[in-house]
């Protein structure tokens, strides 16, 4: 990093949506032509086949991998290219992304350096990922100014004042004035987060679209011990009678398992102890690595299972390995029941806008009811939080109060695409209409999403079989992460096997 010049940088961290963790497809793309644009996106779009298309047969440029990221730059530089002019300004910017914005469906939110120009940033109409700016005021009274995913990683860096990039809106920070400009590239179709990223993608202490992810999580809580106890008093039950003590699932589960625990009056226990230097195994490329991982991540301490009737709590039950190999966990330390609870409800559906869960298929809540859930991961019973009661936990005195104002400041903005917003402001910003939630119910903001789940199942097959093909040619160990695409997806000047 002391090595690097200059006054801009753009730098991702990303791991891929169907499968492969391919170095060829590592962020930030890069195409020289025109003016020299780097650019990283976080999010998935659902209609690549059809621009990949547009971009060979209409504007010829050649793609090089699979990634969708790779072709939302290519449109981007394609617009830009259009005007012929050596110099582009602001309103060129601004012109081109709206070009991206009518083309593009699916989740984005993007941040572009333009060579020798500046950075950009916008989000899509939609909301779904989200994007963030900050300002830091500098000793000599200059300001920089940062665009992240979340705002925890402004606050550790210092930037005090920040707020959302609101769906369809563009952000530009010149290299030279140093002063953004906002603008509404086009209207908002509806504001709706992920609510996967309050689930258990965000970080606790981030706030995100004005809510706070740590009090929702905490609501989370609340909800799912309402929840178990009515379901407990459906069947005549006491549920401090049926339930011992309450353990996390590290580490997202947390607070919601502890604020559970309260609410219930039942003792929490840290039950598990996570070794960190392994991660997330939800996003592990194969089963196998997958099981072996929540061995080496987790230790049950036996003195906290044996003899007890425990109630586990995680963020989510996905494909159901994690929660199966826990389970099996908690009962060889000696618990005599386990009870397994989830703070979302059963997914049961694709995710499609950027988070790598499973095909419905390898989903354990697919077609399947709650009793069958539970059979299929070993608990005595499972317990799914509700969907409404989900959405109400995020919204539920969850947004920012007026005495954190200075710590996360946000725009008004008409919903008219001819208002500009051109400065951080402290005022409040619009309301969310709801959340994206199609994981759990198969409607997703975007549409009707057939086709492209048609084409992701399809991918996903291709890469398992190419993996697979490579680890019997090559005697790859079933652990062993391959880069499956990196001898398919290189140019065709790069040709050959770069094992």
């Amino acid at each position: 990093m002391l090595g690097l010049v200059g006054n801009m940088g753009l730098a991702h961290l990303r791991y891929p949506t169907a499968g492969s963790s391919a170095n060829s497809e590592a962020q930030p793309f890069y195409v020289n032509s025109p003016y020299g644009i780097a650019l990283s996106h976080n999010g998935n779009l659902t209609n690549g086949e059809e621009l990949r298309t547009y971009l060979d047969e209409v504007v010829h440029r050649h793609i090089n991998t699979d990634s969708d990221s790779e072709l939302l730059l290519n449109l981007f530089a394609s617009e830009l290219a259009a005007y012929g002019k050596s110099r582009v300004n602001n309103n060129d910017l601004f012109k081109a992304l709206k070009g991206v914005y009518e083309k593009v469906r699916g989740a984005y939110a993007c941040v572009a350096m333009l060579a020798g120009y500046g950075i950009i940033g916008f989000r899509d109409p939609h909301g779904i990922r989200p994007l963030l700016i900050g300002e830091r005021l500098k000793d000599d009274g200059l300001k920089d100014y940062m665009l992240a995913s979340e705002s925890v990683v402004l606050k550790a860096h210092g930037f005090q004042v920040y707020r959302d990039i609101l769906p369809g809106e563009a952000v530009i920070i010149p290299k030279n004035s140093m002063v953004p400009e906002f603008k509404q590239v086009v209207p908002m179709q509806s504001y709706t987060p992920d609510i996967f990223e309050y689930v258990y993608f965000a970080r606790p202490d981030s706030v995100l679209d004005g809510i706070s992810v740590y009090r929702s999580r905490l609501e989370m809580g609340t909800k799912l011990a309402e929840n178990i106890t009515h379901q407990f008093k459906k069947d005549g039950l006491d549920v401090r009678k049926e339930i011992d003590v309450v353990i996390p699932v590290p580490d997202t589960s947390r607070h919601s398992a502890l604020q559970c625990a309260n609410s219930m009056n039942i003792p929490y226990r840290e039950g598990f102890i996570k070794n960190r230097y392994v991660g997330r195994t939800f996003i592990m490329p194969d089963q196998k690595q997958r099981q072996s991982s929540v061995r080496r991540k987790l230790n049950a301490m036996a003195s906290e299972f044996y003899g007890k009737s425990v109630l586990l709590v995680d963020d989510s039950i996905v494909r159901g390995t994690t929660s199966k190999e826990i389970i099996s966990m908690a009962r060889e330390a000696g618990a005599k029941k386990v009870y397994i609870a989830s703070c979302c409800p059963a997914i049961r559906h694709n995710h499609i806008y950027g988070i790598d869960l499973a095909d419905n298929r390898a989903l354990v809540g697919y077609n399947r009811t709650d009793e069958q859930i539970s059979e299929a991961i070993g608990a005595d019973r499972v317990f799914y939080q509700n969907l409404q009661d989900l959405i109400e936990c995020c919204v539920k005195d969850n947004r920012i109060k007026d005495h954190e104002m200075e710590l996360a400041l946000t725009p008004v903005v008409s919903r008219d695409d001819t208002i500009d917003s051109q400065i951080l402001t402290n005022k409040t910003s619009p309301p969310i209409d709801s959340f994206e939630v199609g994981v759990f119910t198969g409607s997703y903001v975007t549409g009707d999403e057939t086709e492209y789940l048609s084409f992701a199942e399809r991918a996903r097959a291709v890469n398992e079989k190419i993996k697979n093909t490579a680890k019997v040619n090559r005697g790859i160990e079933s652990l062993d992460i391959e880069d499956v695409k990196a001898s398919v997806d290189i140019s065709i000047f790069n040709s050959g096997d770069y094992s």
